[in-house]
């Protein structure tokens, strides 16, 4: 597990050739996880983690990890690298934090609501950040000031709305069962609160708030890995994203992603209720 450290010094060139090989890494591990989606169980080698309840893995999790791995030792080999799948090897300050599939539920069951998340944490913050459903051919990136969108060759501007009230938001979460008992209560409020609630989408439902298309994305009980790639986005769109009580989002836990500081203030006070 990854923990918070005085932050590592990094050049904005150095910054922008980060993005640009995490663009290139989440690419190459679509490639390799695409061939297994929408086969059989047995074809995905599907298994559960958990001892207790499901936390599906497959060989596509195993096999796009190990892709980002092997790029990172071979171009960046000074760095530590902390994925879902393998665990974490130190490095010099500067981490690769790798979600090769999130939302596995959904990719075994032919949705279409994952991706490959690819961040690097510089001990405070992550400061590049990739989000590919290579499906979909959407690679969603950012670095915390500016944010983009590929898709088909084109390329644009990611920015998030500039809805303001709570009344007149769409919010989204991937599920209620992922939040603590304690605190259904305040999401249910939330939800109420706002013009609109969806239900479901892993990490793509924060690329849609960084889209403009949502407006507030939250779930619960994240990993750091859950959630590093898409905070640069999120920032990087225009938007802001914090733990519910509006603390550093990077180690995970409770999270919630607003288009904008004036409905994000709204949004805490309902999750503080």
């Amino acid at each position: 597990m990854i923990e918070n450290t005085p932050a590592v010094a990094v050049s904005p060139a150095a910054r922008s050739e980060y993005l640009d090989f995490a663009k290139a890494a989440a690419r190459a591990a679509g490639s390799v996880i695409l061939p297994y989606f929408r086969v059989s169980a047995d074809g995905i080698n599907l298994e559960n983690k958990a001892q207790t309840g499901f936390d599906p893995v497959t060989r596509a999790d195993r096999e796009g990890e190990q892709v980002i791995r092997q790029r990172i030792n071979e171009n960046y080999p000074e760095h530590g690298i902390y994925g879902e799948e393998f665990g974490l090897q130190s490095g010099n300050g500067l981490t690769w934090v790798i979600d090769p599939i999130d939302g596995t539920r959904a990719f075994m069951s032919g949705m279409l609501h994952w991706g490959v998340l690819l961040a690097l944490f510089d001990g405070e913050n992550p400061i590049v950040g990739v989000l590919y459903q290579p499906y979909t051919d959407e690679l969603f990136f950012g670095d915390g000031v500016s944010a983009a969108l590929q898709h088909s060759g084109q390329e644009r501007p990611l920015n998030t709305s500039t809805v303001t009230e709570l009344a007149a938001a769409t919010t989204c979460t991937t599920g209620t069962h992922w939040l603590p008992e304690a605190q259904r209560s305040r999401y249910e409020a939330l939800a109420a609160a706002a013009q609109l609630n969806c239900i479901g989408g892993d990490c793509y439902l924060f690329g849609l708030v960084a889209m403009g298309q949502m407006h507030v994305g939250l779930d619960g009980s994240l990993k750091p890995y859950d959630i590093q790639a898409l905070i640069p986005i999120i920032r990087g769109a225009g938007g802001v994203i914090t733990t519910w009580d509006g603390g550093n989002p990077s180690m995970g836990g409770q999270v919630v992603a607003s288009a904008n500081q004036t409905l994000h203030q709204q949004v805490l006070e309902q999750l503080r209720v």
